[in-house]
């Protein structure tokens, strides 16, 4: 059976798009749907061998299981200096025909094909490829994906749909997502009472999930600009807590866990000190460190290297100071990727428990 195709675009960067597509993709493919997906307009980029791909590809090659083919799967790649040569040169590019022959294919192979955009939705304008110009061409409805609240997301979203509107492009859905627990009833009502008044669907309130927040140390090390010291084939270790220097006490080990410590390369020894210390009255069998980040250049004594080489803890170090390093990490993005195997499980559970499937497939029928 044929059904009509999705594009999956967001008000902005960051608010769970690729997120809710891979949960869509999978969910759908649950459902004993043959699904397929591309990302028509992609801005960061792979290389692969000899192919340029968006870097999400890889994500949905794995769970969905297709071999990577660049110009079905990733088109049009929008890369740095891409607005000012096609500006220069406009007819040099077949931007459009290259993502209306990736669509022609990807049909004739799928019974439904879901289709991530890129950023907000006028990304790709100066190109005249933006998301509503993309999904017009290629004849799909629109799940819009928006973060949560009530005012500021209704006024969000009044402003983002209007490419689409002005398009013709049908919105079949919006998911509200990353919204507090406790605000979840509060935003179905009056968010879905606006969406009523719009004729357009609520398909789902997605919880805020701090899992999905979690960086990888590798994350960590690129937002601090440092340098892997020791146990860089750990450096795919999530971080879910961050201890700073050596005054922690039971209160900081209650997620015992995942943590990250910061501390000056001169009083490192001290700060494992106390977290052994620590560790020992809480009687964790486990070490609780998933990295160490040094601020200083001292040596580390040889107790400290030995605890360090016995629990294969990455040791990164930057030329921060502890208080810029707590800063800069809290100001990280964190992306879903094939490296955070617990976020694609999770993605994949949020959106089967708070996204209507049926009402969503009944649109598409």
């Amino acid at each position: 059976m044929k059904y009509k195709n999705i594009y999956v675009a967001a008000s902005s960067q960051h608010v769970g798009k690729t997120t809710t597509t891979l949960g869509l993709v999978y969910a759908l493919k649950n459902q004993g749907i043959k699904v397929g997906y591309s990302k028509p307009v992609g801005q960061q980029f792979l290389d692969i061998g000899n192919l340029k791909v968006d870097k999400d590809i890889l994500l949905f090659s794995d769970l969905i299981d297709f071999e990577i083919v660049a110009e079905l799967h990733s088109p049009v790649i929008l890369g740095k200096g891409a607005t000012e040569l096609f500006l220069d040169n406009p007819g040099s590019y077949d931007y459009k025909d290259r993502i209306l022959n990736a669509s022609e294919k990807l049909n004739e192979e799928y019974e439904l094909v879901i289709y991530e955009g890129t950023g907000h939705p006028g990304v790709g304008t100066v190109a005249e490829i933006s998301n509503a110009r993309v999904a017009k061409m290629l004849d799909a409805g629109i799940v819009m994906v928006v973060e949560g609240g009530i005012g500021k997301t209704i006024d969000m979203m009044n402003m983002t749909t209007a490419l689409f509107r002005e398009s013709k492009v049908p919105i079949i859905g919006v998911v509200i997502n990353k919204v507090m627990p406790e605000k979840i009833e509060k935003v179905r009502y009056y968010v879905g009472k606006w969406l009523d008044m719009c004729n357009i669907p609520l398909l789902g309130v997605v919880p805020y999930d701090k899992v999905l927040a979690y960086p990888l140390m590798e994350t960590i090390n690129k937002a601090i600009r440092g340098k892997v010291l020791f146990n860089e084939d750990k450096m795919h270790n999530k971080v879910a807590n961050t201890l700073a220097g050596t005054l922690m006490d039971l209160t900081d080990l209650k997620v015992p866990e995942d943590i990250l410590l910061i501390s000056n390369s001169k009083f490192a020894g001290k700060a494992i000190d106390r977290l052994k210390m620590l560790t020992h009255m809480l009687k964790l069998e486990e070490n609780p460190l998933a990295g160490i980040v040094l601020t200083g250049h001292d040596d580390l004594d040889t107790e400290t290297l030995g605890y360090i080489e016995r629990h294969k803890i990455p040791v990164v170090q930057t030329d921060l100071d502890t208080y810029s390093c707590v800063v800069s990490i809290s100001k990280i993005e964190v992306k879903i990727n094939r490296h955070t195997p617990w976020k694609v499980t999770r993605a994949i559970n949020l959106i089967q428990d708070h996204v209507n499937l049926n009402a969503l497939i009944s649109n598409l029928k």
